[in-house]
């Protein structure tokens, strides 16, 4: 396959890193989960202390932080910060809110902005976020805006809590869900929004096999069969 750009917008709890994860390893293309990358950015400034919402204190402490992207053995996505693997530590349920309060800040998302162009422009790749197609990788060969309702979202997110033994309450789960909709579709930089050529592929009704087919199917779609 040539080198090709696939982007992967939507709600959070979608589903995306999984699946984008999965149609990866079937074309062979490089898997960036930039959720991962914002949430990393999250979790030092709450190390720090930092007020998440005051854009200036976060922009402030950037020039310390040094975020890197590996890729272990078992082809997976590993997230280093200052030289330390928090790849398990930034999937922990408070994360979440601390990485869509960052990304809302214009100098967050310029900081890492050229490091997610420079992976697609050296490789292959499929990309995961919130405004990938629309901000990121407006040229992307292929747009997907993939999205379920947030009580299916939330049902995902119970079962992947229980599943690391961290489980948390059906009710608070949706709570955050909602509330972390509301905070990446209404901030001022780069809202979640579907991408004006981007397919929508709604996954409410369908189980991860059927879901990552039809993903599949539109990618092959859009770039003739590769």
């Amino acid at each position: 396959m040539n080198t090709i750009r696939i982007a992967i917008d939507g709600p959070s709890g979608a589903g995306k890193s999984t699946l984008a994860r999965a149609a990866a390893g079937a074309l062979g293309c490089l898997y960036v989960d930039t959720g991962a990358i914002y949430r990393t950015v999250g979790y030092y400034a709450r190390s720090r202390g930092l007020d998440l919402k005051d854009g200036e204190a976060v922009a402030a402490v950037l020039p310390e932080v040094s975020v890197e992207m590996t890729y272990g053995e078992d082809g997976l996505q590993h997230m280093l910060l200052n030289g330390e693997d928090v790849t398990e530590a930034i999937r922990l349920p408070e994360i979440s809110l601390c990485a869509s309060a960052v990304s809302a800040h214009p100098g967050v998302r310029a900081f890492l902005l050229e490091m997610q162009r420079k992976l697609a422009r050296e490789h292959s790749v499929i990309m995961d976020g919130r405004d990938i197609g629309t901000v990121v990788l407006p040229d992307a060969e292929v747009k997907i805006f993939l999205t379920a309702s947030p009580e299916a979202r939330a049902r995902r997110r119970c079962l992947e809590l229980e599943r690391r033994g961290t489980p948390q309450p059906y009710e608070e789960v949706l709570r955050e869900i909602e509330e972390r909709d509301w905070n990446d579709t209404h901030r001022p930089v780069a809202p979640l929004r579907q991408a004006e050529d981007a397919v929508l592929l709604d996954t409410t009704a369908l189980d991860f096999q059927e879901s990552e087919a039809a993903l599949l199917a539109i990618i092959r779609e859009r770039t003739g069969g590769a």
